[in-house]
């Protein structure tokens, strides 16, 4: 599916949604058609519309095509845990076909980029079977790795750059996000990542006291929309 990426991190809290909606906002600056998907949000507030995620939330926010939010996240959870712990909670059972049905539902809308942002990280479990992994596999999709910057990093990055391989999907680039205002050796850690990783580094975005989409977008660049949308 042309144009379209899955996002995940190497852990839950690396910065996965402020990667892609800042993606979202230099996608509409440089006059693209895009929008984010969060088919899984767990962790949503009662609001007089029903229950939002302030993620799935934000990502509508810098969409420059605008969608219903029901279409951005289809599946709202109350807790903030697990998806499949929080949804067994409420009674529910995750299923891959559903969530890919509902995925390419909304991936016929046109548009020059679409993001869908992931859950946590890779290995996430939808029941007692499937992964959340499976939704970009079955979507034949490339994915775009936050890698959190902390003690650890580069463990937890390479061994989920090859579980995406070993799952048969290409990284199509990393962003390096800054977590840990207090990480050693950082240079030093992005160096390792950059020859390590099969892909290219979209950005490096340092530990910021302030932090904001369009802050976080001016360390970042889209591959391939100088000339056009994404390859």
């Amino acid at each position: 599916m042309k144009n379209t990426y899955f996002i995940t991190g190497t852990d839950t809290g690396v910065g996965k949604t402020l990667v892609t909606a800042s993606l979202l906002h230099l996608a509409e600056k440089q006059g693209l058609k895009a929008f984010g998907l969060k088919p899984i949000a767990a962790g949503c507030e009662n609001t007089p519309d029903g229950l939002r995620n302030e993620d799935a939330v934000l990502l509508q926010a810098h969409s420059s095509i605008k969608l219903p939010y029901e279409q951005i996240n289809p599946i709202a959870l109350r807790a903030a845990k697990a998806p499949h712990i929080a949804a067994a909670e409420e009674g529910r059972r995750l299923n891959l076909d559903r969530l890919v049905g509902l995925c390419r539902g909304t991936l016929m809308q046109p548009a020059d980029l679409r993001l869908i942002e992931g859950a946590g990280g890779w290995r996430v479990p939808l029941n007692e079977f499937e992964n959340l992994s499976s939704l970009p596999l079955q979507l034949k999709i490339p994915v775009i790795l936050v890698v959190g910057l902390r003690l650890g990093c580069l463990n937890h990055a390479l061994l989920t750059a090859e579980a995406i391989a070993r799952d048969g999907l290409p990284i199509a680039g990393w962003v390096a996000s800054g977590i840990d205002p207090q990480m050693d050796s950082v240079e030093d850690n992005i160096a390792t990542l950059k020859a390590r990783l099969p892909s290219p580094c979209w950005g490096v975005i340092p530990a910021l006291g302030e932090v904001s989409v369009e802050r976080v977008a001016g360390y970042l660049e889209l591959p391939g929309s100088a000339g056009g949308a994404p390859a």
